[in-house]
């Protein structure tokens, strides 16, 4: 049988053992990138075939004769035509909890960046002013610490639940927002209250016509101008104009963020042209821990082995209902 990996290199630089997938299923054709007009011929002939990030559509799907699986290497899964696959009978799966350790790691380093001010004080020492200072210490940026603050988090999956608990380590209160505008369940805080009580607010859902600009204006008015924004999950959930507005009015204190509206960026992005001092941006590495892609390529293969095997692989079945 013939597998076809579309997007090799969005999950490795030569760093990754592709054992286990290679035992799954073979021979494999990596590809480190493919063009949507690539795909329909390179997976033609494929039994499975693995995406990242590369559309595959009606068209390809349809000429692909001898598919049987589609995989996902990640865990949404909007790169693929789910109604075309379930046409053409071809279950479509993904991979799901490879990148918790990476992601809530990155969220706290976003999180101590910004408590610690290290952007100012590692400018401040390559610039000269620790050698200059008066005194052993220099206090030119106010330092808090993580204990003690609220920590208002907006979705509460795997990834929500992980930094809840790594949150109460540090000394922090939880507060776990309910759905805007959603009767209160047992153990959620209402949406707009946890805005307004949280030091820190950390996005941890998927991004949905529901949730799309979860994050705009309003919300950052009922934010304190102490608190702090920090997204991993998806770009589209922050009105980045008005992200950009609030942090330069004062609005609120700063934010981090992993991700933004379109990746990678043109030259006229907005956030990466302004780039305002309290603001922190990294280039969607939270969940690229060299342990988290291995998980990933490895869970891939788990899923392939299932699938032939007549067992579970995380195949999506919730999708078109």
């Amino acid at each position: 049988m013939r597998a076809v990996f579309l997007d090799f290199g969005s999950v490795t630089r030569g760093d990754m053992d592709c054992a286990a997938l290679e035992q799954a299923i073979a021979p494999w054709q990596f590809y480190h990138d493919s063009s949507e007009a690539e795909v329909a011929e390179r997976i033609r002939g494929a039994e499975v075939i693995v995406s990242n990030k590369v559309f595959v559509g009606r068209d390809a799907i349809a000429a692909a004769k001898q598919l049987k699986l589609i995989c996902v290497a990640a865990t949404g899964y909007n790169n693929v035509d789910l109604a075309a696959a379930a046409e053409h009978n071809v279950p479509v799966c993904n991979v799901r909890g490879y990148a918790t350790p990476s992601v809530v790691e990155h969220v706290f380093m976003l999180m101590l960046n910004l408590a610690r001010q290290f952007s100012g004080y590692q400018a401040l020492v390559k610039r000269g002013g620790w050698q200059e200072s008066q005194f052993f210490c220099p206090l030119d940026f106010s330092v808090i610490e993580l204990s003690g603050k609220t920590l208002g988090i907006l979705g509460h999956g795997e990834l929500g639940h992980a930094v809840a608990h790594v949150a109460r380590a540090f000394g922090m209160q939880v507060l776990i927002a309910e759905h805007k505008n959603q009767p209160l369940r047992t153990g959620r805080t209402a949406f707009d209250d946890v805005l307004r009580q949280a030091d820190f607010v950390t996005l941890h859902c998927p991004l949905s016509a529901e949730t799309q600009h979860l994050m705009s204006q309003r919300e950052f008015e009922l934010m304190k101008p102490t608190a702090y924004l920090i997204n991993t999950a998806r770009g589209g959930l922050v009105n980045e104009a008005d992200l950009l507005q609030s942090l330069s009015s004062g609005q609120i204190a700063g934010a981090a963020i992993d991700v933004i509206q379109g990746e990678p960026p043109g030259p006229d992005n907005p956030i990466l042209r302004e780039l305002p001092p309290n603001l922190i941006v990294t280039p969607h590495i939270a969940w690229a821990s060299r342990e988290s892609r291995q998980r990933l390529l490895d869970q891939l293969a788990g899923n392939i082995d299932n699938f032939f095997q007549h067992q579970p692989f995380n195949q999506i079945t919730d999708a078109l209902s």
